[in-house]
C-alpha cells in the first residue's frame, strides 16, 4: 500500500489498522538536539482519545507512546524517530456481523476494489485510529517550530451540526470536552448531542485552527505553495470533506477592495487570505478551517449490498462517534503543524542565506 508517508524534508510515515496489534509512525528529518520523552505526548493524545466524555466512542486506549530510535538522553540525535502505541481495548468481535457487506458511506467497496481484500475491523487503515500516530508526529513538530520560531498551533470546534459558537474565548476551549470557545454554550451542546446518540444518527463539524508566529516567507511557489499543502494535508484527515484558507469559498461573495488585505506598517488591515500570499506565509496569523462529514456508522438501517451482490440492511453497532469533529481538533492541529515544520526547514535549506529583509510589517 502506498502513500503513508507525508513531507519532503520532515517526513512521517504511518502504520497499522484499527485493530492490529499495533499502530506506529517513523519521523525523519527532525533536527538533532530538540528534548523529547514520552511523557511529552500525554497531553495531545490525551485530547485525541476516545472515551473522554460519553459523546465519543468509548473504546479506551492507553496511547502510551514507546520511543524505539532517534533519541539519546532525551534529545533527538537526528535520526529517524520511531514511535510506537499498542492497540489495547479492540473488539473485533463487534464487526463480525458485517465483516460479508460494504458499509454504506465507509472505505469498505473502495478498498475492495482497490486492493481485492480488506480488514473489516473497525475499518483497518481507513480507521480514524491511525490519526493516532499524526497526533504523535504533530508533537515534535510543536515542540520544534515553538523552540525554534516562537510557533504556537491551537485550534477549535467552531461548529456542532447546525450550532455555532456565540462567543470566543480561547481559555474556553481546553476546559470542555467539545474543544468549544464558548463556555456558556456547552450546556447547550450536552443537550444536543444526547439527543443525536438516542436517536441513533450522526452530525458533522467544522474545526478551525490558527498558527500564530509564523514569520513571512514560508511556502514554495508554483507547486509547494503553503496554503496547498496544508489543504492536501487537511483533506488526509479521515472524514475531512472541505478546506478553506482564510476566508474561503466566502471570498466568493467579496468585492476585491473587500477581500484584499491592505498593507500599512503597523500591520495588515485584514487577513481574508488567511495569512498566506502567492502561497507563501505573510507573517500573519495562518487560519485554516476543515469540515468532516456526519459519522457513517451510525444504528440507523441504511440500505447496501454484501460481498455476493445481494441487497442488505447495514445497521453498525460497536462502539463509534456520534460527531467525529468532537475530538478532531489536536488531528487538525498536528497536520498544520507537521506541514509547517516541513515548509520551515524547506525555507531554511534554500533562503538561508536571504535573511530578514526590510521592510517587516509588524
Amino acid at each position: 500500500m502506498s502513500s503513508n508517508s507525508f513531507g519532503k524534508l520532515f517526513t512521517v510515515t504511518t502504520f497499522g489498522e484499527s485493530h492490529g496489534p499495533a499502530i506506529g509512525g517513523v519521523v525523519d528529518g527532525c533536527p538533532p538536539g530538540l528534548p523529547l520523552e514520552p511523557a511529552m505526548f500525554l497531553h495531545d493524545l490525551e485530547r485525541r482519545a476516545t472515551g473522554r466524555s460519553r459523546h465519543t466512542s468509548q473504546r479506551h486506549e492507553a496511547d502510551e507512546v514507546e520511543i524505539l530510535s532517534g533519541v539519546y538522553e532525551g534529545r533527538t540525535t537526528g535520526t529517524p524517530i520511531a514511535l510506537l502505541i499498542r492497540n489495547t481495548d479492540a473488539r473485533s468481535k463487534d464487526y463480525a456481523a458485517i465483516a460479508q457487506t460494504f458499509r454504506p458511506g465507509h472505505a469498505d467497496y473502495t478498498y475492495w476494489h482497490k486492493y481485492g481484500i480488506r480488514d473489516p475491523r473497525g475499518g483497518g487503515r481507513a480507521s480514524a485510529r491511525e490519526t493516532t500516530v499524526r497526533v504523535a508526529a504533530g508533537v515534535i513538530a510543536k515542540a520544534w517550530l515553538a523552540r525554534r520560531h516562537g510557533v504556537r498551533v491551537r485550534g477549535y470546534l467552531a461548529q456542532l451540526g447546525e450550532l455555532v459558537p456565540k462567543g470566543f474565548d480561547w481559555e474556553a476551549v481546553e476546559q470542555n470536552p467539545f474543544f468549544w470557545p464558548h463556555a456558556a454554550q456547552v450546556p447547550e451542546l450536552e443537550r444536543y448531542m444526547d439527543a443525536l446518540r438516542k436517536s441513533g444518527d450522526s452530525v458533522g463539524a467544522r474545526v478551525n485552527v490558527v498558527a500564530e508566529g509564523v514569520p513571512p516567507g514560508w511556502g514554495e511557489p508554483v507547486y509547494g505553495k503553503l496554503d496547498a499543502e496544508l489543504a492536501a494535508a487537511l483533506m488526509s484527515i479521515n472524514a475531512v470533506k472541505g478546506v478553506e484558507i482564510g476566508d474561503g469559498f466566502a471570498a466568493v461573495g467579496q468585492r476585491g477592495s473587500e477581500h484584499r488585505d491592505e498593507l500599512q506598517m503597523d500591520g495588515f488591515t485584514s487577513n481574508h487570505a488567511g495569512g498566506i500570499l502567492g502561497g507563501i506565509s505573510t507573517g500573519q496569523p495562518i487560519l485554516a478551517s476543515a469540515a468532516f462529514k456526519p459519522t457513517s456508522s451510525i444504528l440507523i438501517p441504511g440500505r447496501s449490498v454484501d460481498m455476493e451482490g445481494h441487497a442488505v440492511d447495514v445497521v453498525t453497532k460497536g462502539r463509534h462517534d456520534p460527531c467525529v469533529g468532537i475530538r478532531a481538533t489536536p488531528i487538525v492541529e498536528a497536520m498544520v503543524a507537521l506541514v509547517l515544520m516541513d515548509q520551515a526547514l524547506r525555507h531554511r535549506a534554500q533562503c538561508a542565506d536571504v535573511g530578514d529583509m526590510a521592510p517587516r510589517i509588524a
